[in-house]
């Protein structure tokens, strides 16, 4: 994994309260949202959310990093507004995203999310997609019925940002299927199905709290370049990380072929062992067998990713994004406890293991 960030500052910052705040804040609301939806798809998304078992006992699982909703009512302060302001745009972002696993999952072939099973295996492919959809649409509902400018501007940016991950989704499937992506065609896709929505979140609560439009943009470089950073370390532990920290299985982003940015970097090295690694994914795309693999295999092509340098590449990127996104901060006017906690969200996207 990345090394915690090198640059020369000291923060008090406590990030698991800061998270915390935007998962408190958000979820009352976000629960509302959901009650909304005709059964049984209020319960198939309860279940997902981690608020209820398969049986439909209350539950209380893991909700994810709530990395977006921390942004979103942080996002409210840069304009002086209190944290709640943000709170619908925290909510519709964190909607949109959800309908984003709920499909993915399916079109992955995930069976397991957050160390449960994922909505399509419990429920069925059919409330997988049509919970999905549920979600988008009170995404948008959630801002509009504000009824305010702001939350117009807002709605604007949200569907602006979900058309963005929705093509870097259809990316990411096609270059399933591709023998080499290109270096710059991962970043593109990564930078719309991740970078977008991290993008939106940064921004929604400011633009809800009066922001204007030269403020928004530049929140949402810093979200788009935190968000690079964060799928690259995403890829780092798709491929290495430990599967009782993220969820998921061992080697789960080889075992699904993707093109990950490890991968095409390792594959743009040149030299012995990334030659052997393009022979090896040329075979896989057409082995029958593929999904019968053993845990050996994929080790194996994990460690000619690692020596010809596709995982200290990316490790490099994840660092070299989040600078970027730090940079893009000093063009805002904001507290200065507004801008530690933007930065203190920052270090934690590179620093995490799940």
């Amino acid at each position: 994994m990345p090394p915690a960030p090198t640059a020369d500052r000291r923060t008090t910052v406590d990030v698991t309260a800061l998270l915390e705040r935007g998962r408190t804040l958000a979820t009352p609301v976000l629960r509302a949202a959901v009650d909304r939806l005709a059964p049984p798809m209020d319960t198939v998304a309860a279940y997902h959310f981690g608020w209820i078992d398969a049986q439909g006992n209350p539950a209380d699982g893991d909700g994810g990093k709530a990395v977006r909703p921390a942004l979103a009512v942080l996002s409210a302060e840069v304009t002086g507004a209190a944290p709640e302001v943000g709170v619908p745009g925290a909510v519709a972002v964190e909607l949109v995203h959800n309908f984003s696993l709920l499909h993915d999952d399916l079109m992955d072939g995930d069976e397991q999310r957050r160390h449960r099973d994922t909505v399509w295996k419990v429920h069925g492919p059919a409330q997988a997609i049509l919970v999905g959809d549920a979600l988008f649409a009170l995404a948008n509902e959630v801002l509009l019925e504000l009824g305010t400018v702001e939350a117009g501007r807002a709605t604007r940016r949200l569907t602006k940002a979900s058309r963005s991950l929705i093509d870097g989704q259809a990316q990411d499937i096609s270059y399933e299927h591709r023998d080499r992506v290109s270096v710059e065609e991962c970043l593109e896709m990564e930078g719309n199905k991740t970078g977008a929505l991290l993008a939106c979140a940064s921004s929604v609560g400011a633009v809800l709290g009066g922001a204007d439009e030269r403020t928004a943009d530049t929140l949402e470089k810093y979200g788009y370049h935190l968000g690079l950073a964060f799928q690259a370390v995403d890829d780092l532990l798709g491929i290495w990380g430990d599967p009782d920290a993220t969820g998921k299985q061992t080697w789960s982003d080889l075992r699904q072929r993707k093109k990950s940015l490890p991968v095409v970097a390792a594959l743009a090295a040149g030299g012995p062992a990334s030659e052997r690694l393009g022979e090896i994914l040329a075979a896989d795309a057409k082995a029958s067998d593929f999904a019968n693999f053993s845990e050996e295999e994929f080790a194996a092509r994990a460690a000619l990713i690692e020596e010809a340098g596709g995982r200290e590449w990316t490790a490099d990127e994840a660092r070299r994004q989040h600078a970027i996104a730090i940079e893009a901060l000093d063009a805002v006017d904001m507290p200065d406890r507004v801008r530690e906690m933007f930065t203190a969200l920052a270090d934690f996207v590179v620093v995490r293991k799940r």
